[in-house]
């Protein structure tokens, strides 16, 4: 008797977890969905960005964000009827910071790669940039990433370009020394004194920083790759980008999203 008692506490102990859990996985899943409906009740969508990588995302002489992405931030957030607040953080942390809810979205030129995709959502994408090896003006030895072996190159720490100069391109060319960086800025500074031989980053982000600081650099060879970059939001939430990605959409149909890009670029968006 005291056996068939023992057995049923059990078998209800069991129940009671199970539906314990069942409870907590509908809470999260309900929190997901509703992230849009929260953001929208606050008014406020944090926006998370490297803020240091012009013309993408950077500090303005008056002390704000500014740039592409800010741009296109705050025209969705506009759509979305709140206010975007924008909060700077070195790449690598971005999307710790977004799964840990410290932002409610990355807008930084987070690229779309199969990994990523396991770890946050993302929209459609917003910008396709070519990928091209950058050198000093004297350098005449790497005339492309296949003059990459036993040279030292840069890339920016926790980027696409990291990961691509590690897992495709190595195996490819051969054993090479990579140096991983912050900010841009650092990562030419380094080229144009020396200290590496060469990094891979698309033109448009080097123009204004090698117009500022009148680095001797030059892009060689055609582009390596080709990067989608698109917004980034925390894994399930589908409700949020469901809602950026009709924005995006009504953006690029009402002509917001080119006047954004001839802003920043001096030319029109590539067809789709």
């Amino acid at each position: 008797m005291k056996k068939t008692k023992l057995f049923f506490s059990i078998i209800a102990l069991v129940v009671l977890v199970l539906a314990a859990c069942g409870n907590n996985d509908n809470k999260t899943k309900k929190s997901e969905e509703n992230a849009l409906k929260t953001i929208q009740k606050n008014g406020e969508l944090t926006v998370g960005i490297m803020g240091t990588y012009a013309p993408y995302n950077y500090m303005n002489d008056k002390k704000e964000y500014d740039g592409f992405d800010v741009d296109i931030a705050k025209e969705l957030a506009k759509r979305l009827g709140v206010k975007a607040k924008f909060v700077a953080q070195d790449f690598s942390g971005l999307i710790p910071g977004l799964q840990k809810g410290k932002f409610d979205m990355l807008v930084s030129q987070v690229t779309i790669t199969p990994e990523r995709q396991k770890q946050i959502d993302f929209t459609k994408p917003y910008i396709t940039n070519e990928v091209k090896v950058i050198v000093k003006e004297s350098n005449t030895k790497i005339k492309s990433s296949d003059d990459f072996k036993g040279k030292t190159i840069g890339v920016g720490l926790g980027t696409n370009d990291e990961a691509y100069l590690r897992n495709d391109l190595m195996p490819k060319v051969g054993n090479f020394k990579i140096n991983t960086y912050d900010d841009v800025i650092t990562t030419l500074k380094d080229l144009d004194a020396g200290r590496i031989d060469a990094t891979i980053n698309n033109v448009y982000a080097l123009k204004p920083i090698v117009e500022e600081n009148g680095y001797k650099i030059k892009a060689v060879g055609d582009a390596i790759k080709a990067d989608k970059a698109a917004v980034a939001v925390k894994k399930g939430n589908t409700e949020l980008v469901d809602a950026l990605n009709d924005a995006l959409a009504e953006m690029k149909k009402d002509g917001k999203y080119k006047e954004i890009f001839v802003k920043w670029f001096g030319e029109e968006p590539p067809a789709e």
